[in-house]
């Protein structure tokens, strides 16, 4: 198999989040204004420094600083220039940054590539600006780089005043003001160490962002909101560097259903993609893919707490009777494992808690924890030390002021004891003193079981698969590569039928027929029940066109089924003949399909088949080309993988030949990557293991070139 090695090249970032000299070009005094929230920003809300230089030719000095009346006239080089003046300017200044050998700029203004036909002439020429000369572009159309950990705002954000939690989480979005929405979770606990919020992205990306994050050692998780991508290669490289340096991807794509597909191209108009594709490649390389903004964190915050195991089993813990059954029962739903204590545990326990409390998992500590909040340390302490648990959920259902607020306590001081994760629920809508007390030690309290739950499944399904994954998934197939050989003529299927035979694929036995005399002839060389079908270039859906009848038995129903199928499909496209084939024995109908996607390249398809296709859509997905351990993994996550096993006393069907048929075709992809745009097998018909002849056959086949 070949696919692309060429390694994807990324730039250094650390001068731009970690700058040593920043100009703000459009500083002003004007209260309220753009350049003048950026100054605020810089000057006073951050902790920076480096030098800074101010660009402002109406103005001799603001706030005690120098003044310079363009970027050609500064006298240094810094390595960043922050731009906040209005659209028509941009480009002048940006051109003046490159020749005066500046390294980065960020663009906050908006009006380019969002703003219409013009806006996007004008975003054209930014992105030839950063092509031609070198200076790396962050934005347009963006709220700027925020640097917590370092306590750099290069921003006009008004909020960055008030972001003074950091925490071992890096994020990179697309959007700003989801993106502020994730550094205020802050406010409940969960921290972050940089937010680079791109805007449209004329030339770095999120991707050039999970990358430096990858390498970065004040982030743990890497947290990313897309709204399009733009460049899968790319994106993928970066995902791989991310897994490669051990640190976890939790993603929020935006733009699964068609309204939010034309938001986004109004929004920063990029390349939306498919959802399912999107999920497909996400899950392949280890991403967490989340489907709202409150578990983007929930889940951020939890990998970032503690690395799950392979097996995560856990223990509720509450001093509410009826919340401590809710929690276990949507822990049962989740798919989740309640722990099951020690022996020493629940004696521990017993000789602790009064006799009414209940001491098996889950833990009910009653209200006897109101006059005794020791009470509640001392059991969380048993049971968060017991070698079975390796998750304690915490549901707290409602307020009760300061006996909250010790309960909290008392939380806070069991995690600094332990390194099992406590996750604390709080699930009022009164936030009293105990739910502050928990924001401050840092736990990032979800506000519904429901939440939580999820949080932790997608938790204990990322060390579940992180213990059994070796590695993350080849770059993307680009290109055939030096072993690539010309794609012949597949333009109907019996020619894509007979390429597919040449490489090893199973095809049923078939005859063309050009005329009804040679479908007479077809019928007594094949004997047996057949199917024929029209032979065209044109009509890619035959059934659609009455171009195919099956169960045909005898020469002269041969020749009248000919007949009839030239005749209904001949208004429709080019009739060549018609296909005579003897129909295959039962089995199981598979679907194994390939396509082109315009982000990420190829991908296979494969799932429950023939007339069931669109009823069920059972199908999983795969980035080609594929490995063994791929392919098996595919069909395994397949819910028809019980009716290829043999279900109520039927025989396995031939799984492994199925998988064989999946490599094949990666194979063949792969030598014709350039030329091949689609390949339909459906239905692959398959048949129980050891049945006389083939026991995996493409019934169909349809072949597209790009």
């Amino acid at each position: 198999m070949t696919h692309d090695t060429t390694e994807v090249s990324f730039p250094d970032l650390n001068r731009l989040v970690r700058p040593r000299s920043i100009v703000i070009v459009g500083a002003s005094d004007r209260p309220g204004s753009l350049g003048r929230r950026t100054v605020d920003n810089l000057l006073h809300a951050s902790e920076f420094g480096g030098d800074t230089y101010l660009v402002n030719p109406g103005r001799d000095a603001i706030d005690g600083h120098p003044c310079h009346p363009d970027v050609a006239s500064l006298p240094a080089a810094p390595d960043v220039a922050v731009i906040a003046i209005p659209a028509g300017g941009v480009l002048d200044a940006l051109e003046q940054c490159a020749a005066k050998g500046i390294r980065y700029a960020i663009v906050l203004t908006s009006g380019f590539g969002e703003a219409g036909d013009e806006g996007r002439a004008q975003q054209e020429r930014m992105r030839r600006i950063a092509a031609e000369t070198g200076l790396r572009i962050y934005g347009p159309n963006c709220p700027g780089l925020t640097n917590l950990a370092d306590r750099i705002g290069m921003t006009f954000s008004p909020a960055f005043a008030d972001d003074k939690r950091t925490g071992p989480i890096g994020i990179a979005t697309q959007g700003g003001g989801l993106g502020r929405n994730l550094i205020q979770a802050a406010e409940r606990g969960a921290g972050a160490a940089l937010w680079a919020s791109l805007g449209n992205a004329v030339d770095l990306d999120v991707a050039d962002f999970v990358h430096h994050m990858a390498g970065d050692d004040q982030i743990k998780v890497i947290v990313t909101l897309m709204e399009g991508v733009r460049d899968g290669r790319r994106l993928l490289a970066a995902f791989r560097a991310a897994a490669e340096a051990g640190k976890p991807v939790v993603t929020l794509k935006v733009g699964h259903s068609e309204y939010g597909v034309r938001a986004i191209q109004s929004h920063t108009a990029n390349l939306a993609g498919s959802a399912e594709v999107n999920s497909a490649v996400f899950a392949q390389l280890g991403v967490v893919e989340v489907d709202d903004i409150d578990e983007l964190m929930d889940v951020a915050w939890l990998l970032a707490r503690a690395t799950p195991p392979p097996r995560t089993r856990v223990a509720v813990f509450s001093g509410s009777g009826g919340a401590c059954v809710m929690a276990a029962d949507m822990v049962g739903a989740a798919g989740l494992e309640l722990a099951e204590f020690a022996p020493e545990t629940t004696a521990a326990l017993r000789e602790v808690l009064p006799g009414f409390a209940a001491v098996d998992n889950p833990v009910d500590v009653t209200a006897a924890v109101i006059p005794d909040p020791g009470l509640m340390d001392r059991a969380l302490g048993l049971v968060a030390a017991d070698p079975y648990v390796d998750l304690v959920l915490l549901p707290i259902p409602l307020d009760y002021g300061d006996h909250s607020a010790l309960g909290s306590r008392a939380m806070a001081e069991a995690q600094s004891r332990t390194s099992t994760p406590l996750l604390p629920v709080w699930m009022s809508d009164k936030r009293g003193p105990g739910w502050q007390v928990l924001a401050d030690a840092g736990f990032c309290s979800p506000g519904s079981l429901g939440k939580a739950v999820l949080a932790v499944r997608r938790w204990a399904d990322h060390g579940r698969r992180a213990a059994t994954d070796p590695g993350p998934a080849p770059l993307l197939l680009r290109g055939a590569g030096p072993t690539s050989v010309p794609l012949p003529a597949v333009d109907t299927e019996p020619k894509a039928k007979a390429w597919l035979a040449a490489a090893g694929i199973a095809v049923p036995e078939g005859v063309p027929a050009g005329s009804a005399d040679q479908a007479r002839e077809a019928a007594r060389e094949l004997r047996g029940r057949l199917v024929l079908k029209v032979v065209s270039p044109d009509l890619p859906h035959k059934s659609d066109v009455g171009g195919v009848i099956v169960g045909i038995e005898g020469p002269d129903a041969a020749a009248e089924a000919w007949d009839r199928i030239v005749a209904s499909a001949s208004p429709h496209g080019r009739v060549e003949g018609v296909l005579v084939e003897r129909m295959a024995p039962d089995g199981v109908d598979m679907l194994v399909g390939v396509h082109r996607d315009p982000v990420y390249g190829h991908l296979i398809t494969v799932g429950l088949g023939g007339v069931h296709v669109e009823l069920f859509r059972d199908v999983q997905r795969r980035l080609l080309p594929l490995d063994r351990r791929t392919a098996v993994e595919m069909l395994d996550g397949l819910r028809c993988r019980p009716l290829l096993e043999g279900m109520r006393g039927a025989p396995r069907h031939d799984v492994e030949g199925l998988v064989d048929l999946l490599l094949t075709v990666s194979d063949l992809v792969s030598r014709h990557a350039d030329e091949l745009g689609e390949l339909d097998l459906n239905p692959v018909r398959v048949r129980p293991a050891g049945s006389p002849g083939p026991t995996v056959l493409a019934l169909d086949a349809l072949v597209v070139r790009r």
